[in-house]
């Protein structure tokens, strides 16, 4: 056969494939599956784990993620963040494979992992792509889900809210892509395991700035007019009762996410001319932490605040070089 029939033949069989449907259609290009900004108002606290040891590894070998964990996990700060609500939306077209609704919002913690035995996920949908892809939207909230079996969706369309239902401790989306039935990496798609940045985005290529990797981050930095714990913290009623010129104390706090062993925390709080009225400087991290809480106060002196602004300064040093840093204050009404 020469040349021209060579090419004819090749044709033909690419027109016979396309119209079987059998020509391979590479990933799709992923939209943020939530309705929030990343190191803002929403925060990646999990990666998939790419060890297939008893370990974990995420994508870059670092730390954030634990073993067996096969989604990201986009959190958000509080519990009145959740409950403000949050939309899930589709990361690209497709239809809706399956769904799950009904199941409460509640933490493992209360409720137990018996309880949510076979259905971890929570209420949950999964869609299904071009050429083998699906997606798959874990923990939204109870009686949120807005489509329903055999709907087609858009990219970027609504789904449902972020929640805490099934195997969680916190308000997250855990957001799965699957291809040929295999988990698949969006950050590092076709990388072979503890390769250490390899493989290539499946996201759109505008979000990759926004979802670049960091180590550490905080997840929430204020003041609060009485003790802090994580509950009080995880709840958001701190954001919602600021000191002011009444309050019986003025502690500052920070959340931080994804600190590492080794890390050294400080927070120092400074009145308006510069001098150090409260610190805490922590000793060094025995071990990687998912999260840690720091704070740093004083009481209402007794003849009441004698100023008003107050300046908070966390950070966080690794090795003696800066890794973390937040700088806020407070002016006290």
């Amino acid at each position: 056969m020469d040349r021209v029939g060579i090419c004819r033949a090749a044709a033909l069989a690419f027109c016979l494939a396309w119209a079987t449907g059998a020509v391979a259609e590479g990933p799709p290009l992923l939209e943020l599956p939530v309705a929030c900004d990343i190191g803002r108002s929403c925060f990646i606290q999990y990666y998939v784990d790419s060890d297939p040891e008893p370990s974990a590894k995420d994508h870059t070998c670092g730390s954030l993620s634990y073993d067996g964990h096969n989604g990201t996990d986009f959190r958000l700060p509080t519990m009145a963040a959740q409950q403000a609500g949050v939309d899930v939306l589709a990361a690209a077209s497709g239809r809706v494979l399956r769904r799950r609704d009904g199941m409460a919002d509640t933490s493992v913690r209360e409720a137990g992992r018996a309880s949510v035995k076979d259905s971890e996920c929570g209420n949950a949908v999964v869609i299904e792509h071009a050429a083998g892809w699906e997606t798959q939207y874990c923990h939204m909230a109870k009686g949120s889900l807005r489509v329903e079996v055999g709907d087609r969706v858009e990219a970027r369309q609504a789904i449902g809210r972020i929640g805490l239902s099934g195997l969680t401790e916190y308000p997250h989306l855990h957001f799965i892509v699957r291809h040929g039935g295999k988990i698949a990496d969006p950050f590092a798609y076709g990388a072979p395991p503890n390769s250490c940045g390899a493989g290539r985005s499946l996201w759109q290529p505008s979000l990759q700035p926004l979802l670049a990797y960091r180590q550490r981050g905080i997840l929430n930095a204020g003041f609060a007019a009485a003790p802090v714990t994580m509950a009080t913290v995880e709840s958001g009623d701190l954001d919602r009762k600021r000191p002011n010129i009444d309050a019986t104390a003025l502690v500052a706090y920070v959340r931080g996410i994804g600190l590492k062993a080794g890390d050294v925390q400080s927070l120092v709080v400074e009145g308006p001319s510069g001098q150090t009225i409260a610190e805490n400087r922590a000793q060094p991290l025995q071990r990687d932490q998912a999260q840690t809480l720091i704070f740093a106060g004083l009481k209402r002196p007794a003849g009441g605040w004698d100023r008003r602004f107050f300046q908070a300064r966390y950070v966080v040093l690794h090795e003696g070089k800066l890794v973390l840093e937040r700088i806020f204050d407070i002016d006290l009404q």
